[in-house]
């Protein structure tokens, strides 16, 4: 049977595989770093509000289809806080089922075949696939990695930018490096887009898991980037809420009516049950994400220093870091073969994430605490190291 076009140049992710494979072994001593689940805990809040909507009948519809009125205004408020901007929330906000979906949607309105889409690489590979199920294609721009973290190259950003380019899709920080983009690139990326009339589609899942005292800088707060600025937001990351399925898709509001179109020709409607516990996180403000996120420092911290010596990029922000297992002689594949045999570590390998990728594998360190981590040098030294 002929293969549907779009699925060319499309790749697994990896992280599946390695989680058959640490699940199978039944060894408790695995360090889990191949995924992007957590073990911190969601809001006490957010919690009780989803036992209280499974007997809520309200919450066992299919309407309304943009989402529940008390989430789309505290998505709104919550966007326009960080930004320093007001967002209506009845013309701006759509809820979507989930981030990933949400950046779907928006891709499937607004770029056809024979558009592309720019994004950093490394990249996220459901991210890059999804530009081509709308039938785009990716163009990748090489971001730099040094001893001191990752840096966007804005000269590889300009040459990604072609006559076909339709959008930019950004993260800050990115998946998986954890790269950070600052207040020099945002204002690029306003000179780049306005240059060329593109969209920005940008994805906040982590936007506020900020390491060393970072400042949160949204692309919403200069004027030239409001007009044409897509926000996907999601509860998965910052609000630890993976199974509830809930994204938050924030726009101008001449884009919202095709946004909305697509979501009710995808997926229809949100998690129900979930969308008053969501709205209830996202009300609470930054408190709980701040301690989220120094906990995912010290965990940073301490696999960093574990990992003094070893071609490791220190990422700026997020859930992720990356190893460059090139450096040491490996292709990642192989490395994640040998860190699970021999290091007893769980660690996906970039392969298709990226052009430059295929060279690290990654570390999740969301979801094994410090005293867990421990060790994790040693493992890696008796694992890649001859």
């Amino acid at each position: 049977m002929r293969r549907v076009r779009r699925l060319e140049g499309m790749a697994g992710i990896g992280v599946d595989r390695m989680g058959d494979a640490a699940d199978a072994a039944g060894d408790p001593g695995i360090l889990r770093l191949e995924n992007l689940d957590t073990d911190i805990r969601p809001l006490a809040a957010a919690l009780d509000a989803t036992r209280a909507a499974v007997h809520d009948d309200a919450a066992n519809s299919y309407l309304p289809f943009p989402g529940h009125e008390r989430l789309r205004r505290a998505a709104a408020a919550h966007v326009g806080r960080l930004a320093g901007v007001e967002v209506d929330w009845s013309s701006q906000c759509v809820i979507s089922a989930g981030g990933l979906s949400g950046i779907l949607n928006v891709l499937l309105a607004f770029v056809e075949p024979g558009d592309e889409v720019v994004l950093t690489d490394p990249i996220y590979v459901g991210l890059l696939n999804r530009v081509r199920v709308a039938g785009a294609t990716p163009r990748l721009a090489p971001l730099v990695a040094s001893a001191e973290g990752w840096r966007l190259d804005r000269d590889a950003l300009a040459a990604a930018v072609g006559p076909a380019t339709r959008m930019l899709l950004l993260m800050s920080p990115s998946m998986p490096t954890g790269c950070v983009l600052d207040a020099d690139d945002w204002a690029f990326v306003a000179e780049l887009c306005e240059r060329h009339d593109l969209l920005l589609l940008h994805g906040t899942a982590m936007e506020r898991i900020l390491f060393d005292g970072r400042r949160l800088l949204s692309p919403l707060a200069d004027p030239r980037l409001r007009p044409r600025t897509v926000v996907v937001g999601s509860a998965s990351k910052e609000l630890r809420m993976i199974g509830w399925r809930v994204g938050w898709i924030v726009a101008p509001p001449e884009l919202v009516p095709d946004i909305g179109l697509v979501a009710i020709s995808n997926v229809v409607c949100q998690t129900g049950i979930a969308q008053d516990a969501v709205a209830v996180a996202l009300e609470a403000g930054d408190e709980d994400v701040a301690a989220a996120t120094a906990e995912l420092e010290r965990r940073r911290d301490l696999i960093l220093g574990e990992l003094a010596g070893f071609p490791v990029v220190p990422p700026g922000g997020g859930w992720s870091l990356l190893l460059d297992v090139a450096a040491l002689g490996h292709d990642a594949a192989a490395a994640s073969e040998l860190l699970f045999e021999k290091g007893r570590i769980a660690a996906t390998p970039m392969v298709g994430w990226g052009e430059q990728a295929a060279r690290y594998v990654r570390f999740v360190f969301a979801n094994e605490p410090v005293e867990r981590l421990r060790g994790i040098g040693e493992r890696v030294r008796s694992a890649l190291v001859a």
